[in-house]
């Protein structure tokens, strides 16, 4: 299933995700099956940011996972997520990944199946060189780019070939630096921000904000409005990021996965919101609420 291009949005709504059911593991699957998640990115003041995209990627039901990190905090990493297999990347004097980390990313992605680039990573002229060093060599992927790492994006640096398959998950200060224009342009009309920047990269573009605009390069755009302001804390960010690149692994397309990730990730938080209140929960109490939502939503689960 998937939206035609129309010049209305299409709301994002359980009922839509009952209709565009994710791929389902049959009862004899095994991990294998549901694929390999790659995570990239940390540093050495933000590792944990790795931790929480890792385990969102698992919840959304991804069969392996992956994580490369600087190597100081390879082994913290690896102790904190016994799930992971853990790669270790060179990394500056400041605790950034480099240039170098880059090629050893493209080395270590060979069996991935989708991999998330961005949570955690701090040094923007060093993210440049990764990036450059890094894009180029994963033709044939699935990838996904968050948080800082799209400042390698800037001025529409890069236009995404058919073989190489990508979701940006920029906020509005994220797109800002994307496209050239101000916060407040982007804020102003987010859905046609969304739409440019998806059709000049040949992108999929999920811009977060109070209302999330999913745009394609077709010129499709799904909204999503359900979400709550608990959800703008610390985190929340590698936690949607996460579960887009599970459910990519897991065999998904590129607009189903993030249709569904904003979805689940914005009911994780009102589910929390309704226990908890409005604000205060973490962004690592939101991936522990994923499974059941997807049960909820699957054609099994009925």
């Amino acid at each position: 299933m998937s939206a035609r291009a129309s010049k209305r949005s299409v709301p994002v709504t359980a009922a839509l995700l009952r209709r565009w059911q994710i791929p389902q593991p049959s009862e004899d699957a095994d991990k294998q099956d549901r694929g390999i998640a790659l995570v990239v990115g940390g540093a050495v003041e933000v590792p944990g940011a790795l931790l929480l995209a890792g385990v969102a990627a698992l919840r959304a039901g991804a069969g392996k996972l992956q994580i490369a990190g600087p190597r100081s905090a390879a082994t913290a990493l690896g102790v904190a997520v016994p799930e992971a297999r853990v790669f270790s990347l060179p990394e500056t004097g400041e605790g950034f990944l480099d240039k170098k980390a880059g090629v050893r990313v493209a080395e270590c992605a060979g069996q991935a199946n989708a991999i998330l680039i961005g949570p955690g990573m701090l040094g923007e002229d060093a993210i440049i060189s990764f990036m450059e060093a890094l894009l180029p060599r994963l033709g044939g992927k699935q990838v996904v780019i968050d948080a800082i790492a799209l400042s390698a994006l800037r001025r529409s640096r890069f236009r995404f070939t058919e073989d190489m398959q990508v979701v940006l998950t920029p906020n509005s200060a994220e797109m800002a630096k994307i496209t050239g224009a101000t916060k407040e342009s982007v804020e102003g009309d987010p859905r046609a921000a969304a739409m440019t920047v998806a059709q000049d990269l040949n992108a999929v573009v999920a811009l977060k904000g109070p209302e999330t605009f999913i745009a394609t390069p077709y010129g499709e755009v799904f909204r999503y409005s359900e979400g709550d302001v608990g959800l703008a804390t610390s985190g929340s960010g590698d936690i949607l990021a996460g579960i887009l690149v599970g459910l990519l692994a897991r065999g998904a397309t590129l607009d189903q996965a993030a249709v569904w990730a904003v979805y689940l990730h914005g009911a994780a938080g009102n589910r929390l919101q309704r226990r908890m209140g409005p604000i205060g929960f973490l962004a690592r109490e939101l991936f522990d609420e994923v499974p059941a939502i997807m049960s909820s939503l699957s054609s099994r689960g009925r």
